[in-house]
């Protein structure tokens, strides 16, 4: 069953399943499967994603490469990081190290080679803003390549890789960091708040990542096995950014709604605030599916009996709740595997 390999607790069996220690495994599970014609799964931390409950029937390469190599650049450190060491133990390395550009991640589950393919980001910053450089295996070319951050797509929560998904199976990441014991400018309103500064000061490294994880606690949003809140996907659905003509309607029908002007005259709304407005508090269920009692973007399996058939239905109705008092369509952030919204799951 892969359900013990998620955050979720969801998933049915795998028809193979590999646990790779080096990428080089990596490279020869998944190439001898696409030679074969399989199905593959890359399973990171399983933090952001939903699996059916019929499992998957292929092969599930289970990442588990480790190692980390630092050397310096000038003012800054490039840090090159396997795909299947933890995130979060790196994040407290860095602050504690003295590096700057991730400290506002922290408490995040999962996988660094989960990091580019979600352009992983909160509180303001993004890890498209310190990558420099990733290694993949390009499943189509059948080559191992490194690719620089331009050629990754970046975009608010979305990449190339996840643009095309499959091609690329993320081996190693490098992080291109400053050397400081301040982070970098506080970006996001809410945390300045924590902090006690005005958005675009820095403080000590130490201070936003307490602040960052004080933060998450409070939203259910860094895994604790005696909150059940935590047994989710972090955020189920991602903010909606809008065109100009698109926020505009959303004003005819909900003057005064929060959001934010993006430099390029798009508009990002909160979909927490949608979801709350459309019908949807935190606690509300279905079945034994909930939304998060302190998040409302989380969706939760807090008993262990929901099924993933049980969370796809939650989520179907607060999107179709959602559309229909605001005319905007939620879109998931978590990976769904063998299951969709827009249908009962396969």
């Amino acid at each position: 069953m892969l359900a013990p390999y998620t955050t979720l607790g969801l998933g049915g069996p795998a028809r193979r399943f590999v646990e790779a220690a080096t990428a080089e495994q990596v490279v020869s599970e998944v190439a001898e499967a696409d030679r074969a014609g399989g199905r593959v799964l890359v399973l990171g931390g399983g933090s952001n994603v939903v699996v059916a409950d019929d499992g998957f029937d292929g092969l599930v390469v289970k990442m588990a490469s480790e190692g980390v190599s630092v050397s310096r650049d000038g003012e800054q450190v490039i840090v090159t990081v396997e795909a299947g060491e933890s995130w979060e133990p790196l994040v407290a390395r860095a602050v504690e190290e003295g590096w700057s550009g991730l400290e506002c991640l922290s408490g995040i589950p999962g996988l660094v080679g989960a990091t580019p393919i979600q352009n992983v980001g909160a509180y303001g910053q993004e890890v498209s803003q310190t990558i420099r450089c990733v290694r993949a295996y390009d499943r189509r070319t059948r080559h191992v390549v490194d690719l620089e951050a331009r050629q990754c797509g970046f975009s608010y929560r979305d990449s190339a890789f996840k643009r095309d998904p499959g091609r690329h199976v993320v081996l190693a990441v490098t992080y291109a960091l400053d050397v400081s014991g301040l982070s970098a400018p506080v970006a996001y309103k809410e945390l300045a708040g924590r902090l006690g500064v005005e958005p675009g000061e820095r403080v000590p490294l130490a201070s936003a990542r307490a602040a960052v994880l004080e933060l998450r606690r409070s939203k259910g949003m860094v895994i604790d096995p005696a909150d059940p809140d935590t047994r989710s996907a972090g955020s189920f659905f991602t903010n909606p950014v809008l065109s100009p003509e698109e926020a505009e309607r959303l004003e005819t029908r909900a003057p005064g709604h929060p959001r934010w002007g993006l430099p390029d005259g798009s508009v990002k709304v909160p979909a927490a605030w949608l979801i709350e407005q459309a019908g949807f508090p935190k606690g509300y269920s279905r079945g034994p599916a909930r939304i998060s009692t302190k998040h409302t973007l989380a969706l939760t399996n807090p008993t262990g009996e929901a099924t993933a058939a049980d969370l796809l239905a939650l989520a179907r109705e607060v999107r179709d709740g959602v559309r229909e008092k605001f005319g905007v369509t939620l879109v998931n952030e978590p990976v769904l595997v063998g299951c969709a919204l827009d249908a009962a799951p396969e």
